[in-house]
């Protein structure tokens, strides 16, 4: 089947990590490294509120392991109305919304919520007729695990061992 012919639900990955609007950076920048994606969609209930992009994770970083695991992806969301396709969209439309928004990935929605994500690779791969054969079933994982920072305790001010800030 030929790129023009294509729709976003025949082209997006369909087994997605997300992550909730109350997760720390610290998780999110966890779940993008051992799922091995750039694209985490940020989802509250069946609601997509963006997509967050590696890239952005790391722009907003600031200071150590505590001070990430007390902010909230949510708050990294660009403000603006996250771009979206639903399934049957084509996929020359998907990447004009793409293009126009500009962005690399966007969700694909259903009246069930996420069901998809595509990304300008996907695009690219339908295009160069690489695509494997589509899935029919699809997984939205949040939070596979939890991450809590393990810090060293801070010694009694009166304490001859010094803190690890102090050091």
């Amino acid at each position: 089947m030929t790129a023009e012919k294509r729709t976003a639900g025949q082209v997006m990955s369909r087994v997605l990590v997300a992550v909730k609007p109350e997760e720390s950076p610290l998780m999110a920048w966890e779940l993008m490294r051992r799922a091995g994606v750039h694209h985490l969609p940020v989802v509250d209930g069946r609601r997509v509120l963006g997509v967050l992009t590696r890239e952005e994770l790391a722009t907003s970083w600031s200071g150590g392991p505590q001070e990430q695991s007390t902010r909230q992806v949510g708050d990294l969301l660009r403000r603006a109305r996250t771009a979206r396709v639903r399934p049957e969209t084509p996929l020359s439309q998907v990447a004009a919304v793409m293009l126009d928004a500009g962005v690399d990935a966007v969700p694909v929605v259903s009246a069930d919520g996420l069901v998809g994500l595509i990304t300008a690779r996907d695009v690219l791969a339908a295009v160069a007729g690489r695509l494997g054969p589509a899935r029919e079933t699809g997984e939205v994982l949040t939070g596979m695990f939890h991450l809590e920072p393990v810090l060293p305790a801070r010694t009694a001010p009166d304490s001859p061992a010094r803190s690890w800030r102090e050091a």
